[in-house]
């Protein structure tokens, strides 16, 4: 879309509810500020976001800025999301206030509470919000930046939901914030690109028994959405298989 910054209001004219609570507006003004003065953006896809209903965002995460770029998009789009995040997280001074009141959603790896998080994540959806989801968990470790691959935590929760899921490509923000630095690269300019697709189609997956095969093909069914999205903002082709960084741990 040409012109996004007017786009998401008439979009969201259908669906007065758009999640931006007080507190949320406080962190927009806060942190919308800081997002311009350091990068261009160049926003698509907008039209391809619901707003009439919960929704799952499954984005690539190559930058430690990516959770800033999506939720500056979400944010000018009426359509803010509450993010799945690692509990350590919520135990931070300062943020973690901010988080726990913003209704983000703690993940508790490897515990006997992991499953509070689909809980939590399946009552939002089902009140209209958009839960946001980086499917690798942590900053790729593919050696070209390339989306590698996912874990299954994003395919339960679409499954068990059956909420829409839209795959999210960014590009261009490790030349604004490079892995292994400690704060963003102001000169020269960088431009983000942010796209968002139409929804991943998992509906032959719906009946089917969750068991680890079922969830491996809905988990690669998004990455390669999202893989195909950066491919065309990079303008390269992506490889034929994802990076597994667990697989090479084990070698």
């Amino acid at each position: 879309m040409n012109n996004p910054a007017e786009t998401p209001r008439a979009l969201s004219a259908t669906n007065p509810k758009t999640g931006k609570t007080g507190l949320y507006r406080v962190a927009g003004v806060i942190v919308r500020p800081v997002m311009r003065a350091v990068g261009n953006y160049r926003w698509t896809g907008l039209e391809n976001l619901p707003y009439d209903r919960g929704f799952i965002v499954a984005s690539n995460h190559a930058s430690p800025i990516d959770p800033l770029t999506l939720a500056h998009y979400l944010f000018n789009a009426d359509r803010p999301a509450r993010f799945m995040a690692k509990e350590s997280l919520f135990r931070v001074p300062v943020l973690g206030y901010f988080m726990r009141n913003l209704r983000m959603i703690p993940v508790f790896r490897g515990t006997s509470r992991a499953g509070e998080s689909i809980q939590i994540a399946d009552q939002l959806l089902k009140e209209g919000y958009c839960v946001g989801v980086y499917p690798e968990g942590t900053l790729t470790k593919d050696p070209d930046g390339w989306p590698m691959q996912g874990r299954t935590g994003v395919a339960r929760l679409a499954l068990a939901t059956q909420a829409p899921v839209i795959p999210v490509g960014q590009w261009g923000q490790l030349g604004l914030w490079p892995r292994g630095k400690k704060f963003f690269t102001l000169f020269p300019r960088q431009t983000v690109s942010v796209h968002a697709g139409q929804p991943v189609d998992l509906s032959d997956l719906y009946d089917k028994e969750p068991d680890a095969a079922v969830l491996r093909e809905a988990t690669d069914r998004i990455m390669r959405a999202i893989t195909d999205i950066v491919a065309e903002a990079r303008g390269e082709t992506p490889p034929a298989e994802f990076f597994n960084p667990r697989a090479t741990k084990s070698e």
